[in-house]
């Protein structure tokens, strides 16, 4: 009797079994922020070919599937796939070749960092990037003086924290064709009182070091994007858009993905030459389930931490000085026409004043009786009060948070009381946009998405400088920042029916974190961890 009674248990569960569908895993006992248009939460998902198939209480999910993997999330807090909406992927990966000099306090720490490195790495030209004067005691552009000392016979090229300026040495300027005569459109050849270089180049000058840089191996390259690669995992980005790449590299990170070797989501901005227009707008959009291709990356004027940004005034602390545009004001306008005759989208770097009024106007121009182009303007940085309404027409500001906490120590200087009232406006862009697009610009910024959520709704660094924080009426609610991170960014993609948000049919990407990000306190932000990470469902940290 009782082997009869083990039988029949044996059937029904087996029966019960055969009535649940099959999936490849489960996740219960989370905290899920779904980011679904009303914001819902959830307790459990199931996964299955790499898409969500079940997303809400974890015992009707426990009903109705069975999976291969259980995942127990013991409480933690589980958010859809981070999604960087401007970075430097590719550059990211590269400055892990070259000499950090992030962080660096002085000029002189940079030349102990630079020997240091050439005597580990021996090199026969010097590459570096991440110096920022800014953080120096003396605050002013450094020369090549020591450079000169240390490398006469070696060229140095030692990139700016922003990408907008060079340092170099004379082997540098000697080999590039650089001298006291030499003038280039689009920036500037920093001179002494003597008239000549001092080595620092600002802009479009540095592509003439760029022209005699040795080109890197593509063993470089892979090992450049699989460094890059891993830090994104390791902070929970799922999705990057890399604000600016040539068609080699496209295709590189396009085999990567099809091998495996490479599994991050890219929306690649294809870089404005005319070679790579003349390749892609004709191809048309590009997409495969890793790789969306379907925009150009312009850069409308430099930055404000070299004094590049293009202001309509002066600059407070440089009478006379007004920065410059990079790209010509004729050239941006033909080429939104020519974008907006194509599938692409357009996303112009625009920080000044100047520079974001030549850009919107372009876009307005171009796009009348067009919809849903979603064109952005990359950084809106510094806004005049009456030219926030040009992003009530569907244009998308996809700006950096972390930008303002780092450019909050002298920004003012550079615009003076009243205008910087119009920059880092990122609660006035969304009021008038709808939405915003938030990343961190790395290696500009650190990559960490939690420092980009601290700084958009804190307003403060890591000391919780300043009181109250920077222009805190710019702020944005911690929905806000995840929807601006996750959902909104993807949106600005064309990506928000794949992503975005955990939704049943989208991919299934998440992160599982150490803490609650929508209710730990504000100053523990930064120490947030991701500590799982998945992409189609495949467990990537």
């Amino acid at each position: 009797m009782k082997s009869l009674f083990l039988s029949l248990v044996f059937i029904l569960l087996l029966t019960s079994c055969q009535h649940k569908e099959a999936v490849d895993m489960i996740v219960t006992n989370a905290n899920i922020y779904t980011v679904d248009e009303a914001f819902s939460k959830a307790t459990g998902i199931a996964v299955k070919d790499g898409k969500f198939v079940a997303v809400g209480d974890v015992a009707e999910i426990n009903e109705k599937y069975t999976a291969k993997e259980t995942l127990d999330a013991r409480g933690k807090t589980i958010v859809p796939g981070l999604i960087d909406a401007h970075c430097h992927f590719y550059g990211l990966g590269m400055t892990q070749q070259v000499v950090n000099l992030r962080g660096t306090i002085s000029y002189d720490e940079i030349l102990r960092k630079v020997s240091a490195f050439q005597k580990e790495k021996p090199s026969n030209f010097i590459l570096g990037r991440g110096w920022d004067q800014n953080d120096w005691e003396v605050k002013e552009f450094p020369t090549k003086t020591a450079l000169d000392s240390l490398f006469p016979d070696i060229p140095v090229a030692l990139e700016r924290v922003d990408g907008h300026a060079y340092l170099v040495n004379q082997k540098a300027l000697d080999l590039a064709g650089i001298t006291r005569n030499a003038q280039i459109d689009g920036g500037e050849i920093v001179k002494g009182e003597d008239g000549e270089p001092t080595g620092v180049l600002v802009d479009n000058p540095m592509g003439m070091v760029d022209a005699v840089m040795p080109k890197p191996t593509r063993a470089t390259e892979i090992q450049a994007l699989k460094d890059a690669e891993k830090l994104c995992f390791d902070y929970g980005l799922t999705t990057v858009n890399d604000a600016g790449l040539d068609r080699a590299t496209i295709e590189l990170i396009d085999s990567l993905h099809q091998t495996g070797d490479l599994n991050i989501r890219m929306y690649a901005m294809v870089s404005n030459t005319k070679e790579n227009l003349d390749y892609y707008l004709p191809k048309g959009i590009v997409k495969t389930d890793k790789l969306n291709v379907r925009s150009i990356k312009v850069y409308g004027d430099g930055a404000l931490g070299s004094r590049g940004a293009a202001l309509r005034a002066h600059y407070s602390d440089k009478p006379g000085h007004f920065g410059a545009m990079i790209t010509p004001v004729d050239d941006i306008n033909e080429l939104a026409e020519r974008i907006a005759a194509s599938d692409y989208q357009m996303n112009t770097h625009a920080i000044g004043d100047s520079a974001n009024i030549v850009v919107l106007r372009a876009y307005q121009n171009a796009l009348k009786n067009k919809t849903d182009r979603r064109w952005k303007v990359e950084h809106a940085q510094v806004i005049s009060e009456q030219d926030f309404d040009f992003f009530e027409s569907g244009i998308i500001p996809s700006v950096q948070p972390t930008h303002a906490t780092s450019d909050m120590y002298w920004a003012e200087d550079r615009l003076g009381e009243e205008r910087v009232k119009g920059a880092y406006a990122f609660k006035t862009l969304l009021d008038k946009a709808g939405m915003v697009a938030l990343g961190t610009d790395f290696p500009v910024e650190k990559v960490s998405p939690f420092l980009t959520f601290y700084a958009a709704v804190a307003r403060q660094d890591l000391e919780n400088y300043p009181e109250g924080g920077f222009q805190i009426k710019d702020a944005l609610s911690r929905e806000e920042t995840l929807k601006g991170m996750t959902i909104w960014a993807a949106y600005s993609n064309f990506e928000e029916t794949e992503k975005g948000s955990i939704e049943v049919g989208k991919k299934a990407d998440f992160v599982l974190l150490s803490d609650d990000i929508m209710e730990v306190p504000e100053n523990q932000i930064p120490n947030l961890e991701a500590e799982l990470v998945f992409v189609g469902g495949k467990r990537m940290k």
